[in-house]
């Protein structure tokens, strides 16, 4: 297999043995997206003679004697972060020549802990989107199809790794962002559970990179192989120094079981909101077969699962309730008497008072309540992360006017996220697995739902899976 689709720690391996330098993976990791990039647009910012710089100072420091985790490691990084002397844009034009003068924390983190960075990954305008697409650096497509999308937020960091353009990235999580990307480009993510990993520099540009405690939103690795994930984590995790004192990391508890025989796992196929599509529904039923045979206590129903329709209802009014100021709201009125579903609730959600969050954010508590009671008797839910495989590219300047086809039927655009929300409303840890292809030959994913703070469950649940079906193929070209 071509190098650049080698796993980080099979990289690290090699490193250590002498085979090969980093110097030498970063300029085969350069040549690569030099050549292949043209199609894809997934890299925005290169930055490839910091990147030959740091290479040769990892080979130093590898012949010094130091083995940091991901010394030599050629990574990506979401345009959304904070890099000194790259521009930070959220692809919103006013912002184009915004350059920050510091690293975000999770970049720090990265060089700190001895990676590459090769430059920053497209994202959508204001990161706001489930494509990649802005008027300053274009449209990311899909590795497997390049008429369709290759997820947003985080799609130009998820269409990277699936090109072979670095062994890890970096993304961030609120509606999916992690997670959808990774289901369409057949590449594995996590979301952490919220305010595992600290999300300073992770910020809008111009605005102060602030310590701040985000709702909903998270920062989190992306990775060709489950182990990967783990392995970048264990950099990421832990609270920001600015408000903890010296920067430490957090303690989190071991996977409940090591073999899969131990684990009691939850699959969800169906949703009230919207349907799921046959192409996703396999492949939660290939997972779940997985499961079965390894011997995992799998069920489909449990009078302990949270209401689907409620969670999805929550999530709807904290998401936009907490994002009001990015949309304009000059027609709300009419837009208000004209929806309907899940649409009525984001538009209403637009005009929340402080009263009316706290209701939401009191529900949110019931459900985090309801979530602990179910991790007593189960230790992950298997579900979708959306109803489809990648879909084809839709630019059209309205969101609220497009729509998604599942199955040849027509549903309004975000609704999809209910799937990405259940997992977020409660600030739960996700992973995002590979889980086969679509008869078009789409990537399909499935997400791992944890307990809070127990990341390593998930985690290590997606090694297990990845052991018996499988997980990234680079077998798009």
């Amino acid at each position: 297999m071509d190098r650049n689709f080698h796993s980080a720690e099979e990289l690290a391996t090699a490193m250590r043995a002498g085979e090969v330098t980093s110097e030498e993976l970063t300029e085969e990791a350069i040549a690569r997206i030099e050549r292949e990039d043209k199609a894809i647009n997934a890299i925005c910012v290169p930055d490839f003679d910091r990147a030959r710089a740091a290479a040769r100072d990892a080979d130093q420091a590898r012949a010094r004697g130091e083995d940091r985790p991901l010394l030599g490691i050629p990574v990506t990084v979401k345009e959304s972060y904070d890099i000194a002397g790259l521009p930070t844009t959220w692809g919103m034009p006013p912002h184009r020549d915004f350059v920050p003068a510091a690293d975000a924390v999770q970049v720090s983190r990265l060089k700190a802990a001895g990676a590459v960075v090769l430059g920053k990954t497209n994202v959508p305008l204001g990161l706001q989107d489930i494509q990649s697409f802005n008027e300053i650096y274009g449209t990311t497509n899909n590795p497997w199809d390049h008429g369709r999308t290759s997820g947003g937020s985080s799609g130009g960091s998820a269409a990277a790794l699936a090109s072979g353009f670095g062994a890890l990235s970096i993304g961030s999580d609120i509606a999916g962002s992690l997670r959808t990307p990774a289901h369409f480009c057949g590449v594995y993510a996590h979301k952490p559970t919220l305010g595992l990993a600290a999300t300073r520099g992770m910020v809008a540009p111009s605005e102060p990179a602030l310590p701040v405690d985000l709702d909903l939103a998270v920062v989190g690795p992306m990775a060709r192989t489950a182990r990967d994930l783990t392995l970048l984590l264990d950099v990421m995790a832990g609270p920001d120094p600015l408000t903890h004192g010296v920067a430490h990391r957090l303690a989190l508890p071991p996977a409940r079981h090591d073999r899969l025989a131990g684990f009691r796992v939850l699959v969800l196929e169906d949703h009230p909101l919207i349907p799921t599509g046959a192409a996703v529904r396999a492949g939660v039923n290939r997972v779940a077969a997985a499961l079965a045979e390894g011997g995992a206590r799998v069920e489909r129903h449990s009078s302990l699962l949270p209401d689907l329709t409620e969670a999805a209802t929550l999530y709807m009014q904290l998401l936009i309730s907490g994002t009001i100021a990015r949309f304009p709201i000059e027609s709300l009125e009419l837009l208000q008497a004209q929806a309907s579903g899940l649409d009525a609730v984001r538009l209403n959600a637009m005009a929340f008072s402080h009263s009316d969050w706290l209701r939401a954010n009191h529900g949110r508590e019931l459900h985090r309540q309801a979530w602990r009671r179910l991790f007593t008797e189960f230790d992950a839910v298997a579900c979708p992360i959306t109803p489809t495989p990648a879909f084809p590219h839709d630019h059209h300047p309205n969101p609220m006017e497009r729509t998604i086809a599942i199955d040849g039927v027509e549903y309004p655009y975000f609704d999809q996220l209910v799937w990405a929300g259940l997992a977020t409303m409660p600030g739960l840890p996700a992973t995002a697995v590979p889980a086969g292809r679509s008869p078009e030959g789409l990537p399909v994913g499935v997400q791992l739902i944890g307990p809070m703070f127990e990341d390593r469950t998930p985690l290590r649940l997606a090694e297990l899976l990845e052991q018996r079906i499988g997980g990234f193929r680079a077998d798009w070209s």
